[in-house]
């Protein structure tokens, strides 16, 4: 079974849609640590009410970049982590993690990448005006959401589309693809090609 740690930097919908997918044994995986860069984000009760070890950190406190991941990249190999898994991690991932856990970092994006790549997918494709964005799963390379893609799901766009209601679409899709996608590579049923 692998051991994977999730990072986040928001409300955590996807880590809880991770959590609930492992406590039904849908994904079979244990959750050995969680990360975040924000000391007031909710995911962080949703790792406490799950007793996942948490590992919270502010960037401002670091002299660099490869100051923090490398502290970070202590706690992972502590916990034996085999897998990481972004799931609204805001940062980009440096050297650090890069070199350690090439092609084991996953990332899942509110888009149809290379469409709309960086932060407010949502926004970008409805000021566009598309009549469809999606969601991808990615693995993570040093660009901003540049890395293989590993599998997408379109969601149309309506013309009566908020933000809120584009959003709740996309997010019924993130909590059900991300999770069939994790287990598939903690069965080693994917490879980067």
């Amino acid at each position: 079974m692998k051991n994977i740690a999730v990072f986040a930097s928001g409300s955590g919908t996807n880590f809880q849609a991770i959590i609930d997918a492992v406590q039904t044994g849908s994904l079979e995986a244990q959750i050995n640590l969680f990360v975040s860069d924000k000391p007031n984000a909710f995911s962080i009760e949703r790792a406490a009410h799950n007793e996942i070890p948490a590992f919270v950190f502010q960037a401002k406190n670091y002299g660099s970049k490869e100051e923090y991941e490398t502290e970070i990249l202590h706690e992972l190999k502590a916990k034996n982590i085999d897998l990481i898994v972004l799931a609204g991690y805001m940062r980009l991932i440096g050297n650090v993690l890069l070199h350690e856990f090439e092609g084991k970092i996953i990332n899942i994006h509110p888009s149809l990448l290379p469409a709309f790549p960086g932060k407010d997918a949502i926004g970008q494709a409805l000021r566009a005006g598309a009549e469809f964005t999606g969601v991808t799963v990615h693995y993570v390379d040093e660009g901003m959401d540049t890395g293989p893609i590993i599998q997408q799901r379109k969601v149309p766009v309506a013309k009566t589309d908020t933000m809120e209601t584009l959003q709740e679409k996309i997010h019924r899709v993130e909590h059900i693809l991300y999770p069939e996608v994790l287990q598939s590579l903690c069965k080693d049923e994917l490879s980067v090609k």
